[in-house]
């Protein structure tokens, strides 16, 4: 059967467009109106094409080199990208080929480069496979991989850039039994106690999605909840709470939840996961620094860099710069401050960042101990199934990263404390 994916192949290149052009988050530019008009499998085909190919965008570029004189307009050049990617990694080259040609044939402004096109593609066809095996791991930009490699070392960045390449696997939390969960959809049940599947699947045809039997979570980020522990019937608030996964953790723990978040839109997203999950939880959209009032528990996955989750967002390192950092972290100690105000005494305080950044973990916490040394951080309740000893760092907190259980697939960069406040 003919390979018929022309559609799905030039939205791809038109989100590349919006990321490499624009600057545009790749989530953000899945809302464009062209993607929406797309039948679900060519949406689908579409963001895991543009998504794999930012992902291996430095090989994409290395293989097309040599063919090109000069960069061609950003269109063709996000079209020959698409194309060159999935030529190197084992795609039919007649329908490729003729997609590439046809895509940019149906621009008005670029139609007079179908030929450049065919002539490039032709000759990725014939050496790009067999030089693709040969080049390097893709490489984090310098103004991230020099930060990281000061606080890892240049040899476990390799490892951290090994697995962004990688990709990331599908996290599912349960709601209830693990095992019984991980025979119903084919997956795993991990050390922590998610159940991950290694295959590409579509999360909505999975068994229990309907009946809200889980929800999609990757395994570090479902571990500040466990550390938290939540009691039935505890009063906890858990600020910054989009997309929801922690709130439906919270809420299936029997406790009373209060969830708040910004942005209305994002709020609407929680309250369909928890409709869906069947469980309940009060709601309020607003600025998290303006809430008030006092609990068990607070959780707080403070706005942050979001380095942690490459592995899932290939095109975050190429969109940002790092230029945003130094307000974030200022943000992060502002809200740090603010939720200790909320905790009743002898509480209890999650901080958590999915961040690669010590200076958005391990950082806070120190300075936020020398201003309240009556906070104690809690190294027992590190002591969880599948948690590591050499995870847990100087200071008493959990710090995760990508090539964690590598041979497992890995997980997303975490950091996590737990803080009591005195009775």
């Amino acid at each position: 059967m003919a390979d018929n994916g022309v559609a799905a192949r030039s939205a791809a290149a038109g989100l590349l467009e919006q990321v490499l052009g624009e600057g545009k988050m790749l989530s953000e530019a899945l809302g464009a109106p062209y993607m929406l008009r797309l039948a679900y499998d060519d949406r689908a085909r579409a963001q895991r094409l543009a998504s794999e190919t930012l992902r291996s965008l430095e090989r994409v570029d290395r293989i097309m080199k040599p063919f090109l004189r000069k960069p061609p307009p950003l269109a063709v050049h996000n079209v020959l990208r698409i194309a060159t990617y999935e030529l190197c990694t084992g795609g039919a080259a007649h329908g490729v080929v003729n997609d590439a040609v046809s895509s940019v044939g149906a621009n008005k402004r670029t139609e007079k480069m179908k030929g450049l096109t065919n002539a490039v593609l032709r000759k990725v066809v014939d050496k790009g496979p067999e030089e693709w095996a040969k080049l390097r791991v893709p490489r984090l930009p310098k103004w991230l991989r020099a930060p990281l490699a000061q606080a890892y070392g240049h040899e476990s960045i390799g490892d951290i850039e090994r697995m962004h390449f990688t990709g990331a696997p599908l996290d599912l939390t349960p709601k209830g039994d693990a095992k019984a969960l991980s025979e119903a959809v084919a997956g795993v049940v991990l050390p922590t106690g998610s159940v991950r599947i290694k295959d590409a699947v579509q999360v909505s045809a999975l068994a229990g999605y309907d009946a809200g039997d889980w929800w999609v979570q990757d395994a570090a980020a479902a571990l500040p909840v466990q550390i938290l522990h939540p009691q039935k019937g505890e009063a906890i608030i858990d600020l910054c709470c989009a997309p929801g996964g922690k709130t439906m953790q919270l809420a299936a723990s029997g406790a009373n939840v209060t969830a708040v978040d910004s942005s209305d839109r994002r709020m609407q997203r929680v309250r369909e996961n928890l409709e869906r999950a069947k469980l309940s939880a009060e709601l309020v959209v607003g600025d998290a620094l303006e809430t008030s009032g006092r609990y068990d528990a607070v959780l707080l996955d403070a706005p942050c860099s979001a380095t942690g989750t490459i592995r899932r967002h290939p095109d975050l390192p190429l969109v940002k710069d790092g230029s945003e950092f130094g307000e974030l972290i200022e943000l992060q100690a502002r809200m740090l401050s603010h939720a200790i105000t909320l905790l009743k005494p002898g509480g209890r305080l999650i901080f958590c960042t999915c961040s690669l950044l010590p200076d958005e973990g391990e950082c806070q916490i120190e300075d936020l101990l020398a201003i309240h040394p009556e906070l104690e951080i809690d190294r027992d309740a590190l002591k969880r199934d599948g948690i590591e000893d050499a995870w847990i760092t100087e200071e008493g907190g959990l710090r995760l990263r990508p090539d964690y259980w590598a041979e497992r697939g890995g997980m997303d960069g975490f950091y996590i404390a737990l803080l009591r406040k005195p009775l």
